[in-house]
């Protein structure tokens, strides 16, 4: 009889940047959770996403390919419909997107039982894409009163806070999970906005006064926080179709330090239901059987550059926490100078159980790195797409931007943008403004447009973006 597979969890947050995580060098964060788990698992120093954007980036998760190549687009919209609202109602019937084979499909072809549970936000329904049970929100980052579906049924709205509720509904699942190997996409909505509609021992746990405020939030001197799109980030955001029940507690003095405080506390939540859900694995028998990795789908810009939300190229958008956790194989290592990124999941998880990735995947396999066999692959570099017409490629020294025209697709030298982020970890100072031209530029600039002319886009007619 062969030995049962590794199960696998992939543990997906919402809007969590790296530098908010202790184990990513933040001293004031209390992150004791996923702290313990890169201390037995593998920590990647340079964790990236390939499209600072929910619903693209969750989308490269499971395809392992790009947004462009999977689903069509790089942002949150699907089509174009009267009001030209951006956040379509979704799932859509049928296989909009994702067309090609996913990781569940893989796994299931090796015997896995498929689980997805939380916040889903990707156009496809889950059992279409290999899902054999799902229990996820009808609609977004809604922490109190949120409507669920289990398997497409009619919704119900659980008392409490959704995520208590979908630790609830991860416990259930991993009762007696003892025989065939599973994997479970579980995935956790903050510490996304609404910051008010927390928890109150994580909405008050820290304090304004010291929180530290990174150089890039000042512009002359002026810390971001004063402009009108702060407000609406915050509050008035037009996904949200409920009152914030501590909106009207807001001081008049409300600034950025305070909202530090607000998303350190929610990614402190966050930490906790790592926590439980280590401990739920634990108590079931499950721990020494299963790889657990731990990311997040983008980051938050919360006032970097005087900017709000995600959707850039700058570290804060882009930049991710990744913590591999194999059983028997990882033990607290750092991989301080490999590039991961998501399109890179899939095969690393089908590796990681002995499986060949399909050749449609676009990404590859970090598990020789997590294995010991090598501490760096070749080509060590990763691409990032955007919504905001720009395409990118990062490395451990550089982060490298182009724009491109959204019609022709063609990338331009206009607005090009050149950081050296390890001497310049703010990306305050733009190389390739200089008046000689940074000899950087020539090395990464025929790579990315390689990159960009020759990774095929999925061509659907009622994919209209709308801005």
């Amino acid at each position: 009889m062969s030995e049962k597979k590794k199960n696998i969890i992939v543990c997906l947050c919402d809007q969590l940047r790296a530098s908010e995580v202790g184990c990513y060098g933040n001293d004031i964060i209390q992150t004791p959770n996923m702290d313990a788990l890169a201390a037995s698992g593998m920590r990647f120093q340079y964790g990236v996403t390939n499209d600072p954007l929910c619903m693209p980036a969750r989308s490269t998760v499971v395809s392992g390919q790009y947004a462009r190549t999977c689903s069509g687009q790089l942002n949150n919209t699907s089509v174009l419909f009267p009001g030209g609202w951006m956040m379509p109602p979704y799932p859509e019937e049928g296989r909009p997107h994702l067309p090609d084979k996913t990781l569940p499909e893989c796994l299931r072809d090796e015997g896995y039982y498929n689980a997805a549970i939380g916040k889903w936000h990707i156009h496809t329904w889950p059992h279409e894409i290999g899902f054999d049970e799902y229990v996820i929100p009808r609609t977004q980052h809604c922490h109190l009163g949120q409507h669920y579906t289990a398997n497409g049924d009619a919704e119900f709205v659980p008392p409490g806070y959704s995520l208590e509720f979908e630790l609830d509904t991860v416990g259930s699942f991993l009762q007696g999970r003892d025989e065939q190997p599973f994997f479970l996409f579980f995935n956790i909505s903050p510490p996304h906005t609404p910051f008010f509609d927390i928890p109150n021992e994580y909405r008050t746990m820290y304090d304004p006064r010291e929180m530290p405020i990174r150089d890039n939030c000042f512009i002359d001197g002026v810390m971001a926080g004063n402009e009108n799109v702060f407000r609406t980030y915050l509050f008035e955001n037009k996904h949200y179709f409920y009152k914030l029940p501590h909106t009207k507690d807001m001081p008049e003095d409300f600034d950025l330090r305070d909202l530090y405080t607000q998303y350190y506390g929610a990614t402190s939540w966050v930490d906790s239901a790592v926590g439980r859900l280590m401990g739920m694995l634990q108590e079931n028998g499950l721990d020494e059987d299963t790889i657990v990795l731990f990311t997040a789908d983008h980051g938050d810009n919360l006032g970097s550059h005087h900017r709000w939300n995600k959707t850039l190229m700058y570290q804060e958008s882009s930049s991710v926490p990744c913590i591999y956790h194999v059983p028997g194989v990882t033990n607290g290592k750092v991989a301080d100078t490999q590039m991961v990124s998501h399109v890179d999941i899939m095969p690393t998880m089908l590796d990681l159980i002995g499986a060949e990735a399909p050749p449609h995947v676009q990404g590859r396999s970090v598990a020789p790195v997590i294995r010991g066999e090598v501490d760096v692959l070749l080509n060590n570099y990763v691409f990032i797409e955007s919504e905001i017409q720009a395409v990118g490629v990062r490395t451990p020294q550089y982060t490298f931007a182009k724009r491109f025209d959204r019609a022709t697709r063609q990338t331009s030298r206009d607005k090009m943008r050149l950081y050296d982020i390890q001497a310049d970890p703010f990306e305050m100072t733009n190389l390739a403004d200089s008046e000689n031209e940074h000899p950087a530029i020539g090395e990464w600039e025929g790579i990315l447009d390689d990159w960009h002319e020759n990774t095929p886009w999925m061509e659907r007619e009622q994919h209209i973006e709308t801005h």
